[in-house]
């Protein structure tokens, strides 16, 4: 989860929300990014499915089985969908999303009992790092002051 807050860091500096999303599959580090929204001007730019679009381009598959999705917020509705379509094993997020989480807070995708997949899901960790991290990013957006 540090590294996914240093991924969420590099994508503050370029003026996107902070939030940053890591791929392991068998230990090993697949991909990692940050949101694009801003900065691509795409609706579906979250962290996770730009990592998850990346690893499967590194994996040479859509499926991804057997990955853990680190990122620094609960996903939203969309995010927890493609996890679901990709197939992958786990979840760990750090900060809930009170606004649009769906692997806890606003509903559950991870466990819908009409979906054809379930993963598990683990949140809260590194939350403080986390919030702190989103907080201080819209303080600064509010304030006028550099990111």
């Amino acid at each position: 989860m540090l590294q996914a807050l240093q991924v969420a860091a590099q994508a503050g500096l370029r003026g996107e929300v902070p939030i940053g999303a890591l791929v392991v599959i068998d230990g090993a580090l697949i991909a990692s990014a940050g949101n694009t929204r801003e900065t691509q001007h795409d609706p579906c730019g979250h962290a996770e499915v730009n990592a998850m679009r990346a690893a499967a381009r590194a994996r040479g598959h859509w499926r991804l089985d057997g990955a853990t999705v680190y990122v620094t917020l609960e996903p939203c509705a969309m995010c927890a969908g493609a996890m679901v379509l990709a197939r992958i094993d786990r979840c760990v997020f750090a900060a809930t999303d009170p606004k649009g989480g769906f692997l806890g807070t606003l509903g559950n995708l991870a466990h819908h009992p009409g979906l054809n997949h379930r993963f598990a899901v683990q949140g809260g960790v590194l939350q403080n790092e986390a919030s702190n991290q989103l907080r201080a990013f819209f303080k600064a957006l509010r304030s006028g002051d550099s990111i």
